[in-house]
């Protein structure tokens, strides 16, 4: 007779809140470990640790620091092997060494783990089925970054899937999500946007555009802090389809995440598109280049996209007193960051002092997670009566979101604390 097998889930993280995502799986004694992220701020907060002697695989759904960047703990005191598409380990470690260099002695790790790290690496592609054991993963497109995934996890008579950040209909760089998936027994879902429907794209970009002609028209520069990895490129791809006529200058991380993206046409929508968007850029590599661009008006996209750090920092502090020029904020705004601040109470820290800033300053939604319709529309084309999870998202995005598809679907759903196990 065939032993029923269980499967439990134990949050080590992303809990109610964003940042720190991970996850344990315990396959009936396999243990894959779904990421494992850091949350950075004043006190950097960090995932439940785990023994990387018990686990069989660590897998990095995407590179950005809440999903990848405390992986190299792993390797502090053990080892295991850590799965992910090409792009994410190369937009993974460029992300987690510039972390290292910003916190220096503030992490539990250095460079050695990053460089253990990728030792242990082991390169898949999409739907590349891994077995451990009397359990397999695979990974699924997720729409959401460069090399981004959803992980399925199948372990005889019980199937996961945990969704990492995930746009179902991907963006004018990515293709949409894969969500193919046949009966599943327990989601695992991020929240982030569950409570809030996103202007529509197309509206979005046009509002945008007019933005940046109505400041260069102006002869002013528009400044957009931007995350490096997407946020950036994209930008750079919609103001390059709607044939803006000015100059647009690239700098920082951003320039390095280009050259990264550029290795990997075969993870874009269009490769071609992508290529002459990037390129058709001005490429900042430099401090005297970097004040050269202050010469002329520009469209100018730098990270970071919280103005917590990098090169977007310089040009706050250069732009932001002159109300001829116009700042775009394009990506998510953390509470307590300095993009928050300006955003909410118009103020800008330059040498110490906060000063209101003269710039226009305008908020565009351009996300690279699904908003509350989408998140709702997926959920719908799930087969089977799932368990559901509702992680990445604010207390009440997490806990609402439950609530909601409980009454919709009919489906067992909660809102999990850190250190909580779950067993379907």
């Amino acid at each position: 007779m065939k032993r029923f097998q269980l499967l439990q889930v134990k949050v080590l993280g992303a809990a109610r809140e964003v940042g720190r995502s991970a996850f344990q799986i315990d396959c009936d004694g396999v243990n894959f470990l779904l990421d494992y992220g850091v949350e950075l701020g004043r006190e950097s907060a960090y995932p439940l640790q785990v023994n990387p002697q018990d686990i069989n695989a660590a897998i990095i759904t995407h590179a950005h620091l809440d999903h990848s960047g405390n992986v190299p703990a792993l390797f502090v005191h053990g080892s295991t092997d850590v799965y992910a598409t090409p792009p994410t380990f190369d937009l993974s470690r460029l992300l987690i060494e510039d972390m290292i260099r910003l916190e220096k002695s503030n992490l539990p790790f250095d460079l050695s783990e990053v460089a253990k790290m990728m030792m242990h690496s082991k390169e898949i592609k999409y739907r590349e089925k891994i077995t451990r054991g009397n359990a397999s993963f695979e990974l699924r497109e997720s729409g959401h970054v460069l090399g981004g995934a959803s992980v399925l996890v199948e372990s005889q008579n019980k199937r996961l899937f945990y969704t990492g950040d995930i746009n179902p209909k991907g963006s004018r760089m990515l293709r949409e999500a894969d969500l193919d998936l046949g009966e599943i027994d327990l989601l695992i879902t991020e929240s982030t946007y569950s409570q809030t429907d996103q202007m529509p794209r197309l509206e979005a970009e046009e509002k945008f555009i007019e933005f940046a002609y109505e400041v260069l028209d102006r002869k002013g520069t528009l400044f957009v802090p931007a995350f490096s990895v997407e946020r950036s490129q994209e930008i750079a791809v919609i103001l390059k389809n709607a044939k803006f006529k000015h100059k647009v200058v690239m700098d920082g991380m951003a320039v390095k995440v280009n050259e990264i993206m550029l290795k990997y046409p075969e993870y874009l929508r269009d490769a071609e598109v992508f290529a002459d968007s990037v390129n058709h850029a001005v490429w900042v590599r430099g401090e005297r280049e970097r004040k050269n661009m202050l010469d002329e008006p520009a469209v100018i996209i730098s990270p970071a996209g919280m103005l917590v750090g990098g090169s977007a920092v310089f040009y706050l502090q250069n732009l932001a007193l002159d109300k001829k020029n116009g700042i775009a904020l394009v990506s998510y705004q953390g509470e307590k960051t300095p993009g928050r601040k300006l955003l909410e109470k118009g103020l800008v820290s330059i040498r110490g002092k906060e000063v209101r800033a003269e710039a226009d300053v305008r908020q565009f939604e351009f996300s690279g997670h699904a908003d509350r319709t989408a998140l709702f529309d997926f959920i719908k084309k799930i087969k089977g009566t799932p368990k559901v999870l509702t992680i990445h998202g604010d207390d009440q995005s997490c806990t609402k979101f439950a609530e909601e598809i409980h009454e919709r679907f009919g489906f067992e759903a909660h809102a999990p604390n850190a250190g909580e196990i779950i067993t379907v």
